[in-house]
């Protein structure tokens, strides 16, 4: 069988490992992406909003709706497509840096400037200190960590619509702040396209962030087991995944239909990031893990 490709500087790569090794690409579990195990299936949804792909896309409704979920101004929101276009819309109108490493790779890496963060910290997963600051977080995965949408910093905010709906493809962010007009001067027109727009209402009428983040610790707290049942360290923090110290996991998974995240590009070579599963996921899992040669620990 072919050699596992390496790792690109993010995770999702689940595609491409399969092409690789000659997997149906529709069988993978792709773990090296984090996203909503237990949101709810949108195929349903999309197909009755495919007549919005006849138009040009129209943010104004979509925005405020999303503006009045989460809690803040429709003034002080603007809709982006995806997080990675929030963080480079800020990141092109202001710079910054980060505050130490390891920390996001698409956060900007200037010597000066204002100063971002992530909450829960990637890669870490814990969440921040409410006493923390910084001029721009970055709460992609904040809703499920902790079952709320934001937090009442005035800071700059970005978030990824992506990562609470399990929808990588459909692409909807966002960015909050009190001038949030400014960060939209170099935004393409119509960067977000029609059909993310027409779905939005459905899918936030469909929200249960609380019970969404009170699965994913149950199921976190499952998948910390399942690996040290097989001798190996975790490191157990807020976000949905988990870190571990398993230098070549990656490799000897992927051939069993399961693609774990490499954390090198975070200077962290002898660990992988894997996201929480549900629980077939979680199966599948401890099949990769038996089919590639790991010993579950008796008793």
């Amino acid at each position: 069988m072919a050699d596992v490709p390496s790792a690109g500087p993010h995770g999702g790569d689940g595609p491409h490992v399969a092409r690789a090794l000659g997997i149906d690409p529709g069988s993978i579990l792709d773990l090296s992406q984090s996203l909503n195990a237990f949101a709810p299936n949108l195929n349903t949804i999309l197909t009755r909003h495919l007549d919005s792909l006849r138009r040009y896309p129209d943010p104004t409704d979509a925005a405020e709706l999303l503006a009045d979920a989460i809690g803040v101004d429709p003034q002080r929101l603007i809709l982006t497509t995806g997080g990675s276009e929030a963080i480079w819309l800020v990141a092109q109108e202001i710079g910054g840096r980060v505050r130490a490493e390891p920390e996001f790779g698409l956060h900007p890496r200037n010597l000066h400037g204002p100063v971002w963060r992530s909450d829960p910290h990637n890669p870490s997963g814990h969440l921040a200190d409410p006493e923390a600051t910084a001029d721009v977080w970055d709460e992609a995965f904040y809703p499920l960590a902790t079952g709320r949408w934001t937090t009442e910093r005035s800071s700059i905010v970005v978030g990824s619509l992506t990562k609470v709906f399990a929808c990588p493809g459909l692409r909807i962010g966002y960015i909050i702040a009190d001038d949030v007009k400014r960060f939209a001067r170099q935004q393409p027109r119509w960067s977000v396209n029609s059909l993310a727009l027409a779905m939005l209402p459905e899918l936030l009428n469909l929200t249960d962030l609380h019970a969404w983040s009170k699965a994913i610790a149950t199921a976190r707290k499952e998948l910390a087991e399942l690996l040290n049942g097989f001798g190996l360290a975790v490191k157990v923090g807020d976000a949905p995944w988990v870190l571990v110290r398993a230098p070549g996991l990656r490799e000897r998974l992927a051939p069993h239909g399961v693609v774990v995240r490499d954390c090198l590009n975070f200077g962290m070579s002898e660990y992988v990031r894997i996201g929480v599963p549900d629980s077939d996921g979680l199966a599948r899992l401890e099949s990769a893990m038996l089919l590639s040669g790991a010993k579950a620990k008796s008793g």
